[in-house]
């Protein structure tokens, strides 16, 4: 097959050796630079692809898209509040739950905890937390004072499985007045492990187990509501909240954790512009690596003239020249970039068992690892914004290539 004439000149200039070293150290420093650029990118974005799955599929499967709860303490009618709920065509779930803060005990240890009980048959329905539970929701029978731990809570009590705690609630008179604690001794059934934030602050129990406790009957704290799309659940709770004919709190998961999207979304944002400043600096070599070429090449490009080549086709060698330059630290940062990429979580366990230290805690992040997914289309953006910058790059050298005179070049030779 016949290359045209450009590209198999353009090709060679760029394999031939450079009779000044300092154009090849320059050619290949720009080289390493935008291939070092694309890998960092391709890494940084599959982080934050990682960081969104892990929220999505984590957390917001865990978590109450919704909530809707009492005005003046726990709704009695509850049974209504849900079957109304149900009844809009964007939740697909509504669960009761009890929710109260505790204090837990063991020996000379004080652990704060949000307590959250639930009926497991209505909770399965809303959220996949049960998923999460050493020995799922069988591990938590009704009436036997047990309770979940999240894994961050038990690690600060010094418990485990099996143990046995002293549970401390609020409690009250009939006129509101605070009495001292309740205090319940109370087992620990299984331990709950998400690897996040929600491990250090949250505790489950069956829904009757907490209504006897507080003393609440049938009543119950409020109504946990799944949501489709999630996103949208601001907007889909407050239309809840205008059917009920019960006046309520309202509440969705973006008031916790909304600004871990935002964020997400924030980090993204500016890894693409980090990703054009980059790449762009990086091709500033090579327009150094093509105005130096020039100087070198220009007895190859005066001969070239007096064999008839015209501005053309001397703008075109020196393109592809640079484009070689793009391509090839592009390619190699591609793939530096996808075998980290897919490895990027157990890398950073294993650095983190070299150093002894955890780079991301659970009890400040939502997760405690760093995860990654590698798409497609950000190695292919990433790699093509590559290619144009080291396109565009080259044009000013091409330029000058064809602004050479022959004469002058022959003569002073």
């Amino acid at each position: 097959m016949m290359k045209p004439l450009s590209l198999a000149i353009g090709r060679r200039f760029s394999r031939a050796r450079q009779r000044n070293r300092l154009v090849s150290f320059i050619s290949l420093s720009s080289v390493i630079g935008i291939a070092v650029g694309v890998m960092v990118i391709i890494v940084g974005l599959s982080a934050m692809n990682g960081f969104e799955r892990e929220l999505n599929q984590r957390v917001l499967s865990v978590v109450p898209h919704g909530q809707v709860f009492g005005v003046n303490g726990p709704i009695e009618n509850w049974q209504q509040v849900q079957a109304q709920s149900e009844r809009h065509p964007q939740v697909e779930a509504a669960a009761p739950y009890v929710e109260l803060t505790a204090l837990m005990e063991h020996g000379t240890r004080l652990q704060p905890a949000q307590i959250r009980a639930v009926d497991p048959t209505s909770e399965r329905t809303v959220s996949r937390i049960g998923d999460y539970i050493d020995g799922g929701w069988e591990s938590l029978p009704a009436g036997q004072s047990r309770l979940v731990l999240g894994q961050g809570i038990a690690s600060q009590l010094g418990v485990s499985k099996g143990d046995w705690i002293t549970v401390m609630v609020p409690a009250t008179d009939s006129s509101l007045n605070l009495r001292a604690p309740k205090r319940v001794r109370m087992q620990v059934a299984g331990l709950l492990q998400l690897g996040g934030q929600i491990d250090h602050s949250l505790a489950l129990m069956r829904l009757q187990d907490a209504q006897a406790l507080m003393g609440m009957d049938e009543a119950v704290t409020g109504v946990s509501l799944k949501v489709s799309p999630v996103l949208d659940a601001r907007k889909i709770v407050q239309e809840v909240g205008q059917t009920l004919s019960t006046y309520v709190y309202l509440k969705d998961w973006t008031g916790d954790f909304g600004y871990l999207y935002r964020d997400i979304q924030l980090v993204r944002a500016i890894m693409y512009l980090v990703m054009v400043l980059v790449i762009g600096v990086a091709c500033f070599n090579v327009v150094s690596t093509l105005m130096m070429s020039v100087k070198d090449r220009a007895a190859d490009i005066a001969i070239l003239r007096t064999m008839g080549a015209n501005d053309r086709l001397i703008r075109r060698i020196f393109i592809w020249y640079g484009l070689f330059s793009g391509a090839l630290g592009s390619a190699i940062g591609s793939v530096l970039g996808v075998a980290i990429a897919s490895h990027l979580t157990a890398i950073l366990s294993q650095i983190e068992a070299w150093v002894g230290h955890r780079f991301l805690s659970g009890d400040v992040y939502f997760v405690n690892f760093l995860p990654s997914e590698l798409h497609a289309t950000d190695v292919v953006l990433v790699s093509i914004t590559a290619i144009l910058l080291s396109l565009l790059a080259a044009w000013y050298p091409a330029r000058r290539a064809c602004q050479l005179q022959p004469a002058a070049v022959l003569s002073a030779k």
